[in-house]
């Protein structure tokens, strides 16, 4: 290779394309995707709400004065009493799936979970990815909550 009037060393040239070959790679060395949706530059679950209010029906932004770690993830509550019953039985309040779209678990995939979008249903709390995913998995939830339940957690791997 000859860098006569280009300017650059082979050195250079060399150095670019091991750093090119790394930037390409690096998405593909990350085998697993994290057990819960926190969103690309986040570490914050369920869009910072808190997942104990969606229990009362009335969904509330959770603060970062009341929070704790929970599966690699930042949990936010609305209050004292919200984290306390959280650390009691995290698995009773953390949505589904991790939160990570239920229609999309079913489907044998991962897409992110909307705070907006939510049901709870036999006591669990299930997040979608927009009005629109929700209407479809409403279709038939039972069948939705049965496929996703026997995806997880083997769909993170993908």
């Amino acid at each position: 290779m000859s860098t006569q009037g280009s300017g650059r060393h082979p050195r250079q040239f060399y150095g670019l394309l091991a750093v090119i070959a790394l930037v390409w790679s690096a998405p593909m060395a990350v085998a697993e995707k994290a057990p819960v949706y926190t969103g690309l530059f986040s570490d914050v679950a369920v869009g910072g709400y808190d997942p104990v209010s969606y229990f009362s029906g009335m969904p509330q932004q959770g603060s970062d004065q009341f929070s704790m770690e929970y599966q690699g993830a930042e949990f936010r509550f609305a209050s004292q009493e919200n984290l306390d019953a959280f650390k009691l039985d995290p698995t009773a309040y953390a949505p589904q799936y991790g939160g990570y779209c239920a229609w999309a678990a079913a489907q044998g995939n991962t897409a992110k979970g909307d705070p907006r979008y939510w049901k709870i249903v036999d006591g669990k709390l299930y997040l979608n990815y927009n009005a629109k995913v929700q209407k479809d998995w409403e279709k038939n939830i039972p069948l939705f909550i049965e496929k996703a339940d026997a995806n997880w957690p083997d769909i993170l791997g993908k």
